[in-house]
């Protein structure tokens, strides 16, 4: 998983060519810790066949504000250059994994 600014947002999403998970999350957030270990399995044990990154929507406030993040946990599907989902808080690896394969599916 990559930690992602501001600036680099537009070449590690929206200009992913694979489908990307994007964590808005903050250091102070417990359920956003917890997410942590299970999005970095999902990202295994895909093999490459999509991507997650991670933004601080504390230090990348004006990013957060873009997308309407207001609580965090927050997970935004990317497929394409395009946002095809979104989701708020914690969740199962299987659950997340369902919600993140149907988001993309939906878009193709």
């Amino acid at each position: 998983m990559k930690n992602v600014t501001t600036a680099e947002f537009e070449s590690e999403v929206i200009g992913s060519k694979e489908p990307v998970l994007v964590d808005f999350y903050t250091d102070s957030c417990p359920p956003c810790r917890m997410m942590s270990p299970v999005l970095q399995e999902l990202e295994a044990e895909a093999g490459g066949a999509f991507k997650v990154v991670k933004i601080d929507a504390a230090s990348e406030g004006q990013l957060a504000a873009s997308f309407r993040v207001n609580s965090v946990p927050a997970f935004f599907a990317f497929a394409n250059g395009k946002c095809v989902g979104q989701t708020l808080g914690a969740k199962s690896k299987a659950s997340m994994k369902k919600w993140f394969e149907d988001s993309v599916r939906t878009a193709s």
